[in-house]
């Protein structure tokens, strides 16, 4: 079998079963890539930072996995846990904008049953066990570091910055033989049922789908523009992506709260021109439930157009008629208009999340107009016998794969998608996959979505 390409690096080969030893001699191997240690460690920061010895790395995963396979009132045991010693930590700061540290009056030993006693005190998604490799006594638990939730933003789509971690190792321990390892807030690898598996390149950011909804964001950076003109004022200028990017956190919205809920769900998009089409009698799919043509069923573009005006008139300098602003500005911004535009727009998303809980796709435009619910694809559309499995985020290795081998609300979105070739589905199963399904290349092609190795995504 032909070892898997994910960012010019190679995932080991599927066959067998991996362990704590395999995946650090995968995390090693990575670190021979002079590219990626680039990418992950900033010139300042890389001299500092040194992969822990390989026998102490392979006594702390291995460690690790054991504790993960126990359980804590019949619930999996999961934690965060940093390796760094407690000094590089600053004591004054805490959330939401720093690190909270918190050391023991003496250090816990390292063993898989210290990691089982803390671990319902160090909650997932707020604390880290601290721990520094000591030279004659191995691993230590000096404490816990307290982060908050802002971190996951990034992961559910949002706009508060998080504290950065530093450049060190941190590992993700989330169920049973689930291992993440992470150099600061970037997966390297990880170890899940036995496979080793290594992040994609983030398919929202491919540019097949930038292309897909390239005139989309025209008309609403034309809209901006005319608002621009009509307002008389010295606006800034906006980041060109500004837009496509609150667009981007509004669809990870969607699919996480889909994921946590655990019924799954099927997501539509379509080009703007069918709307009218679609939603009458048609060979493609009939919707249920329908909304009328009025203002609502455009929120998400009027909201997006309210940020994009609102952060580019409040940034406006006369003296600087230059100035430029984009995701940077908004994501620190602490003006009122754009927090209650910000939760506004997310509110929408979790709106659009819960419709997905009736049997049948929620139907939106590429304009993000929401269309309707309940949307049952036609059962007359030709089967789709083969798909397509992209390898890489612009789909140009693959390989052909049965459809036989899933549910019938992916075989229904393949039939879609071979038929409306501009439309896109996104399938999200009752186990928390995620796939990206759109007639790509000649034939009918879906992407994994890769999780993050955080729960929930």
């Amino acid at each position: 079998m032909e070892k898997v390409v994910r960012e010019t690096v190679r995932c080991p080969e599927t066959f067998g079963h991996s362990y704590p030893k395999d995946l650090v001699a995968f995390i090693y191997e990575r670190w021979q890539d002079a590219s990626f240690v680039e990418r992950l460690c900033p010139r300042r920061e890389r001299c500092q930072f040194e992969l822990a010895p390989r026998e102490v790395l392979e006594q702390v995963l291995s460690t690790c996995y054991q504790a993960s396979l126990l359980r804590e009132e019949e619930r999996p045991v999961m934690f965060r846990l940093i390796i760094r010693d407690r000094h590089l930590f600053p004591a004054e700061e805490g959330p939401p904008t720093g690190i909270h540290r918190l050391v023991f009056s003496r250090t816990r030993p390292f063993n898989e049953y210290e990691l089982h006693r803390l671990a319902p005190a160090a909650d997932f998604y707020r604390t880290l066990i601290g721990i520094s490799i000591d030279p004659q006594e191995g691993a230590q638990i000096w404490g816990l570091l307290h982060s908050g939730t802002r971190w996951m933003h990034a992961v559910y789509g949002g706009r508060k910055t998080s504290p950065p971690l530093p450049v060190c190792l941190v590992v993700y321990v989330t169920g049973a033989g689930q291992i993440s390892v992470c150099i600061g807030a970037e997966i390297i690898a990880s170890l899940n049922a036995g496979q080793i598996t290594c992040p994609t390149l983030d398919v929202f950011n491919s540019r097949w789908i930038a292309d897909s909804l390239a005139f989309v964001h025209a008309e609403t950076w034309a809209l901006h523009q005319a608002a621009r003109a009509r307002s008389g004022k010295i606006w800034a200028n906006l980041d060109t992506d500004f837009g496509k990017n609150i667009g981007q956190q509004a669809i990870r919205r969607i699919i996480s709260v889909i994921r946590n809920t655990h019924h799954g769900g099927l997501l539509v998009y379509l080009p703007p021109e069918m709307t009218q089409e679609i939603l009458e009698q048609n060979s493609f799919m009939t919707i249920k439930y329908q909304f009328l043509e009025y203002e609502s069923r455009q929120r998400f573009r009027t909201l997006t157009l309210r940020i994009m005006n609102t952060l580019a008139e409040m940034h406006g300098d006369p003296r600087d008629p230059e100035k430029m602003v984009g995701w940077l500005e908004y994501v620190n911004s602490k003006n009122e208009t754009i927090s209650l535009l910000d939760e506004a727009i997310f509110d929408v998303a979790h709106f659009i999340a819960a419709l997905s809980a009736v049997d049948g796709a929620v139907v939106i435009s590429k304009r993000q107009e929401l269309l309707g619910f309940g949307g049952v694809i036609s059962g007359d559309l030709d089967s789709v016998g083969v798909v397509t499995h992209a390898l890489d985020t612009e789909g140009t290795r693959t390989e052909p794969v049965l459809s036989e081998r899933v549910g019938t609300r992916h075989r229904a979105a393949y039939r879609l998608c071979q038929k409306l070739h501009e439309a896109i589905a996104i399938v999200i199963s009752q186990d928390e996959s995620v796939q990206i399904v759109k007639w790509h290349n000649g034939s009918v092609t879906y992407w994994d979505q890769v999780p993050t190795g955080v729960p929930g995504f």
